[in-house]
């Protein structure tokens, strides 16, 4: 469920009209709603009730500092894979202890800043990263939490470009090898071993995935306990899936994930992370566009907008469904023509739907992408000379730019000449 409804024919965010938000800040645009960000963390929070348990936000989802605020005020601790991340989650107010720091290639200068600014735990995923924390543990006198993040060997049967738990993907140390690592880290006298992590993919749209993964992760802690290890923690990582065709059926509920959780790993007496990212924020924002062009081609017609694939990737880059509807809603009986949806980039990948079904419009009317609040922002570009698009929060019947379009004089004047020139 989101906040995104039509009412007397037009399109609303909460209690706010979305052809308003486009007359104050131009197109394109993002916007959020903050009653359906924490509508899906509360979702999460209450399935895990009756267990130790933290929900992580996985912020490189959408990483503005009105969302990540608005999540820790619900009480979400963060779960980032950059120093940048780290910042960005310290500056929005989030505790050291609330932050879990994941990723493949932690640097020494990320690893330094977290430990010197506080972190929950390092989700380790080799060895040679476990040498460098130990190292730089010791160098500043500190212990750093961590667990280990197994591969179990998993198909998550997702996106290609998106799945993390099999044997060939870049992720944890093989599951196999994970009585050796331990031995390992036990001997390491910076770091505290008090977990074990692990995470499948993204986009997870069956739970017997994650029930298999679960499954080894529960044999492996009881394994390390008979090793002598001390297992006090279980990081489950993320990736429930969303809904993006209204058409399809609907992903398991997070009630059905956290049952799954209880059934398979309850008996162990481990405080429970998990890390949702997509499922929080995917519904909970739009991208709002305008139509630039209609234009009739060889046995097609084209539906020319202003928004293009350097402000939402996701089509181009994974083949990505998004549910396009009009702002002004079509009146009833208006049969609905096969039209390709494009933006205006120097390239044929800036397509955004082939042939979709869409009622008439004309230049100047408003569209809005569905689910488009993770992975869109973050992962815009200013490819072509286009400027980043604002992003607005919208709360009952407020709205705010929480990161203002830039101008195109602060663009270029990012760049230097060198003096020769």
């Amino acid at each position: 469920m989101d906040h995104f409804l039509y009412r007397d024919g037009a399109l609303f965010a909460e209690d706010v009209a979305i052809a308003e938000i486009a007359a104050a800040v131009g197109t394109p645009f993002y916007v959020y709603s903050t009653a359906t960000l924490l509508r899906h963390f509360r979702a999460f929070d209450e399935a895990l009730e009756g267990m130790d348990h933290l929900v992580c936000y996985a912020m490189k989802a959408n990483s503005n500092q009105a969302v990540l605020k608005t999540l820790a005020q619900a009480g979400a601790g963060m779960d980032v894979v950059s120093g940048g991340e780290y910042r960005r989650a310290r500056a929005a107010g989030v505790p050291g202890d609330r932050i879990v720091f994941s990723g493949v290639g932690k640097t020494r200068d990320e690893i330094r800043l977290a430990l010197e600014g506080g972190i929950r735990q390092f989700n380790v995923e080799s060895e040679p990263e476990m040498i460098i924390l130990d190292a730089i543990a010791q160098e500043l006198g500190v212990v750093a939490p961590i667990t280990v993040r197994v591969n179990p060997d998993v198909d998550a049967k997702t996106h290609a470009k998106i799945a993390t738990g099999k044997s060939e993907n870049k992720f944890g140390i093989p599951i196999a090898r994970a009585r050796e690592v331990y031995a390992m880290a036990a001997t390491m006298k910076g770091l505290d071993v008090i977990g074990i992590d692990v995470h499948i993919g993204s986009q997870l749209t069956d739970l017997t995935p994650y029930e298999q993964a679960y499954q080894k992760v529960a044999e492996l802690t009881q394994t390390l306990r008979d090793d002598g290890h001390t297992i006090t923690r279980l990081d489950l990582g993320g990736g429930l899936g969303i809904p993006y065709e209204r058409s399809n059926a609907d992903p398991p509920l997070p009630s059905d994930y956290g049952a799954m959780v209880k059934r398979t790993l309850g008996h162990l007496d481990c405080e429970i992370e998990i890390e949702p990212g997509r499922l929080i924020a995917g519904n909970a924002g739009l991208m709002v566009s305008e139509v630039i062009y209609v234009k009739s081609g060889e046995g097609r017609d084209f539906l020319i907008i202003d928004g293009a694939m350097n402000d939402l990737i996701r089509p181009a880059m994974y083949d990505a469904h998004h549910d396009i509807i009009p702002v002004i809603e079509p009146a009833a009986g208006i049969e609905p023509q096969p039209i390709d949806i494009v933006g205006p980039v120097c390239e044929s990948g800036d397509t955004f739907a082939k042939q979709r079904l869409m009622p008439p419009l004309a230049a100047g009317d408003l569209v809005a992408f569905r689910s488009a609040g993770a992975y869109g922002a973050v992962m815009a570009s200013e490819y072509n000379s286009r400027p980043l698009i604002p992003e607005v929060l919208v709360k009952d019947d407020q709205f705010a730019v929480i990161r203002a379009r830039p101008t195109f004089d602060e663009m270029i004047n990012r760049d230097t000449i060198p003096e020769w020139l």
